[in-house]
């Protein structure tokens, strides 16, 4: 249980999100979004977010983390940057910090949206979902996923290293894409694709396939290129992009049975939707044969709502008798 108010917290390798929850069941209040790297550790990123907060201190807190959380002191994998439960709670007079990994919020996120919510964009075929579990993933400065199952009378979370995982070609353009392909630590993971490096690292393959010069070196660029310019090679990536998504998402649906549905949120997805519902993302995720009717009867989604890990804190710390998850914390009352 957590003593509030209740800070949350969603540090990423590109942003740091923060607000406050007044009371369980209360709507979160929203702090200023922070840049990781503005600031050289977490607890002067906090304190800055919270000196736009004029209501009762936080006594408690829950913060995600864009990392396996193993321990209490969690080194991010994507920024400079290591998120030390006990030092934050000391420094702000917290009782308990708790840590979880960034997919634990966004998977617990899922079940406060309808359908037809405004913060959802679905894409594919209007099914309806299942009973079962819940797929959650999410493209950004990495790749994150987990997900959200029945069990019992509770919820279980499910947070994975899944972007880590392998990812190779299928298709003939796939095969002699990837000798060009940047590899990270010796490895194409879905990670080293599916995020906003990988986006560039498929323009930059591309380029070299075609014996071009690419002049796209960020995410945004791409995206302008495509919608203002009409790039090929923009273009071309994306459209790679959408598909190899879809592949992935259908892989991580068949391994985990998720007849609930599958969730892709991080920031690229929800510019690109109408790039989603083209096609190429949908028929790679159909293609599952010998289980390709399964997979079509499994809704996909994309989480337009900017801030869904936010939106999930703030249920896991109103109502935590619902879910069960892993987690690590510092408490004032243990500790030395």
């Amino acid at each position: 249980m957590f003593a509030f108010p209740v800070l949350i917290g969603d540090i990423g390798g590109t942003n740091s999100r923060f607000a406050v929850v007044p009371q369980p069941g209360r709507a979160h209040v929203p702090l200023p979004r922070l840049l990781t790297a503005s600031t050289p550790e977490p607890v002067e990123a906090i304190r800055d977010a919270l000196s736009h907060y004029s209501g009762p201190p936080p006594r408690s807190a829950m913060i995600a983390v864009a990392n396996r959380v193993d321990s209490p002191v969690v080194r991010l994998t994507n920024a400079d940057w290591t998120i030390d439960a006990g030092a934050i709670g000391r420094a702000l007079g917290l009782g308990r910090v708790v840590l979880v990994n960034d997919y634990t919020p966004v998977a617990a996120s899922a079940i406060t949206f309808a359908p037809k919510d405004e913060g959802l964009a679905r894409i594919g075929p209007d099914v309806p979902a299942g009973p079962g579990p819940r797929l959650v993933l999410g493209p950004g400065t990495g790749l994150g996923a987990g997900a959200l199952a029945p069990v019992a009378d509770r919820l279980a979370i499910l947070a994975s290293e899944a972007g880590h995982m392998e990812l190779g070609p299928t298709e003939e353009e796939e095969f002699r894409l990837w000798p060009h392909l940047e590899r990270v630590g010796g490895r194409i993971t879905a990670e080293v694709v599916l995020s906003g490096p990988g986006l560039c690292r498929l323009c930059h393959a591309l380029a070299a396939l075609r014996d071009e010069t690419n002049p796209l070196a960020t995410p945004p660029e791409v995206l302008r290129a495509w919608r203002e310019q009409h790039s090929s090679l923009a273009g071309a990536a994306l459209a790679l992009f959408a598909r190899l998504l879809g592949r992935f998402a259908g892989d991580l649906a068949l391994a985990l049975e998720a007849t609930g549905g599958v969730y892709i949120a991080g920031g690229i997805p929800p510019r690109i939707t109408d790039l989603l519902n083209s096609g190429g993302f949908r028929a790679a995720f159909e293609k599952k044969a010998p289980h390709q009717a399964w997979a079509a009867h499994v809704p996909t989604f994309v989480i337009t709502d900017p801030d869904p890990a936010l939106r999930g804190l703030a249920v896991l710390v109103s109502e935590p008798e619902r879910f069960t998850f892993q987690f690590r914390e510092w408490a004032a009352n243990r500790s030395a």
